[in-house]
Formats: structure tokens, sequence, C-alpha cells
């Protein structure tokens, strides 16, 4: 009996859980029909599409990072959390009326702005919410929680689509999720730290350790390969892949991403983060490699299916790694290094693949991201890092 009671994640855990379910039900009720907006709709091609979601990343990476050292120096961090879900489901309201690619750029921006202040603050809640032990099941839970929001919401979207609303009201209809959203990070969300607060970490801007340092140098030539998952839906479409299936196809995609998030967290618990992250980045290169060569509509069921593993394997295991690295009393100051790097490196990615596929075609570009992961993998193998990671 103990030991179940030792296997049960924290309250906060569960209501940060819960927290991104609602918002990722209300996010990717547009997030995979936006692809088809900006280039159907508005009429922009894929280097706008790259332009438009690599600045929306870049600008959440550079908001995270002044976020996670403020998340280090803040009394109550909860606050910063709801700012973020607070200003994305504001910015999001709003994509139902924009008049051009600028204005998506301009709403995917502010939204990836509260995105940028929640993150690092919310991980670091996530961090010191459980035992160093048990990072992994709550990270991997997490995500699960958020790729669960991120299955409803596509399907959502495909019944609103069969009853014959266009884009722009069924956009409308995402406001729905994002209120109970706000209510939950309004009511439910408190700094709850095990043990009590800790110790805080000098927050002056200052590189992060050698160690942390070495992995996300590795990191950040992953993200160079790593391009926005709206190219994949958009080569979904040009294979053939009807406008009605596309949020569907959407929501496959994360019930294998949900489905394998949990039980790949507490794997790396139990045999150690970089195994489980190398599997992950495996899957990444080969999945690219396979969307290069698809020539088929019916390909791209089996290969979401598959693309997804690679998140369920590095998700929980990327972020517990990273937990474990940080100095003591500077996990915000961590996950905002983290989110910068990320950010910084998809916006790079995404530039990049939308010009080679523009110029190129798509399977240069998917080709060209299986490379980078192949390179990845084995400057991670060299790195430093502890025993147990």
């Amino acid at each position: 009996m103990g030991e179940s009671r030792s296997l049960r994640l924290p309250k906060a855990v569960v209501v940060l859980g819960l927290v991104s379910f609602f918002n990722d039900f209300s996010s990717e009720m547009i997030s995979p029909l936006l692809p088809l907006f900006i280039t159907s709709v508005l009429g922009a091609g894929p280097a706008a599409l790259g332009l438009i979601e690599g600045a929306a990343d870049a600008t959440a990476s550079l908001a995270t990072l002044v976020s996670g050292f403020w998340a280090d120096r803040a009394k109550d961090r909860s606050r910063l959390v709801v700012a973020g879900y607070g200003l994305a489901s504001v910015a999001r309201s709003t994509m139902a009326f924009a008049p051009s690619p600028a204005a998506v750029l301009g709403i995917r921006v502010c939204d990836r702005i509260g995105k940028g202040v929640r993150t690092s603050a919310r991980d670091a809640l996530l961090a010191e919410s459980v035992s160093r032990e048990q990072h992994g099941r709550a990270y991997g839970f997490h995500r699960a929680m958020d790729n669960a929001g991120s299955v409803a919401g596509p399907l959502a979207a495909a019944g609103l689509l069969a009853l014959g609303l266009k884009l722009r009201p069924l956009f409308l209809c995402a406001v729905a999720p994002a209120c109970v959203t706000m209510a939950l990070v309004a009511f439910k969300v408190r700094d709850a730290r095990l043990g009590g607060a800790p110790e805080r970490a000098d927050a002056r801007w200052s590189p992060p350790p050698p160690r942390l340092r070495g992995y996300l140098l590795v990191l950040f030539l992953f993200y160079l390969g790593q391009s926005t998952d709206a190219f994949l839906l958009l080569r979904a479409s040009g294979l053939g892949v009807r406008t009605a299936l596309i949020p569907i196809l959407w929501a496959v995609f994360h019930v294998a991403k949900s489905g394998s998030g949990v039980r790949f967290g507490e794997l790396s618990d139990k045999i150690g983060r970089r195994p489980v992250i190398l599997a992950g980045w495996t899957v990444y290169a080969a999945a690219y490699a396979a969307f290069a060569f698809a020539d088929r509509a019916w390909q791209m069921w089996p290969l979401f299916c598959f693309y997804g593993l690679f998140y369920g394997l590095t998700e929980g295991p990327e972020r517990a790694l990273l937990a474990g690295l940080a100095e003591r009393g500077g996990h915000g100051a961590a996950f905002g290094w983290f989110n910068f790097v990320e950010g910084i490196g998809l916006l790079c990615a995404s530039l990049l693949f939308g010009v080679l596929w523009q110029r190129l075609g798509p399977a240069t570009a998917f080709l060209s991201g299986a490379g980078i992961a192949v390179l990845s993998a084995g400057a991670f193998l060299a790195i430093d890092l502890p025993s147990k990671a």
C-alpha cells in the first residue's frame, strides 16, 4: 500500500496536466488547419509558412529564457503560469479574423510569447513537485496530458468540418476550451514545492554549468534538423489527404504521442535518459527519411503514427535529464536555456526547411532533417553525462 501511494503523482502535477490538456485542446483545433489556412485561404507559400512558424518558435524561446531567470527569483511562480496561458488564449481567439499572413505572424508571435512566459515556470514547478527519482514519470505524465489534448482538439475540429463549418468560424470555436484553461490556472495552479521552497539561485545572466552546456549544444544541433510539424501536414495534403481528414490524421499522430509518453518516461527513470533519447532520435531520422520517399496518401497514416513515437521517447526524458543536470534552485534558468536553444534551433530549421522545400522539393528537405538527426545522435554519445543519464 505504501508503494502505491509513493507512485501517486502530487496534485500540482495532475492540475498542470489538466491545464495542458485544455490548452492544447484549444490550440490543436487550429494548428493542423493553419498550414491550409495560410497557403489556401491567405495565398502564401511554404517559405512563408516556415517564416511564420520559425519566428513564433524563436519568440517563445527568447521569452522563455527571460522568464526562466525570472522564475528562479519569483516568490510565486504560478503568477507567471497564469499570465502566460492568459496571453496565449487571448491571442489565439483572434485567429478567426486574421486578414493576411502578416496578421497570422503577429498572432502566432503573441501566442508564443505567452508560451515563453509560462513554460520555464511550469517546468520548474513540475521538477520541484516530485522527487528526482520521479522526474521521468512526472514529465511523461504531463506530456501525455498535453498530447491527449492534442487528440481531442483535432477530433473536435474534424467534427465541426463535417458539420460544414468553414475555417474561420471553426477557429472561433477554439475559444471554449481556452476558457476552461484560464479557469484552471486562475483557481487551481499553486506554487507547491516538495519540501518547501528551495534556496534561490543567483539569477544573474550567466552561462549554464559545463555538463548542462554540453547537453544543450547537442540539443541545438538536433533542433537544426527538426522543423515545424506543419510541414508534415503540408506533405500529407500534397500527397492527397483530404482537408476533412487532416485533423483526424493529426489526432492519430497525437494518440501515438500520448500513448507512449508515460511509459517511456518511466523507462528512462529505470535505465537512464540517454538510451531512451537516442532511440527517439533514431525514430526521428527513420521517419523523416520515409516522409522523403512517400508517394501515396495512405502512407501518411502509418508514418504519422511511427513519427509520434519520437515524441513519446524524447519529450519526458529530455526534460528529466535537464532537471537532473540543473543546479539547486536553478530549475527555472535551466529550462529557460533549454527552451531558448530549442526555439532558436527550430527557427533556423523551419527557415531552412521551407527554402529547401520551395527550391529543391520536399524530399531534399526531409532528408536533410534525417541526416542532422544522425549526426546529433553521434554527438550525444560523445558528451560527458552522469553515469545514470
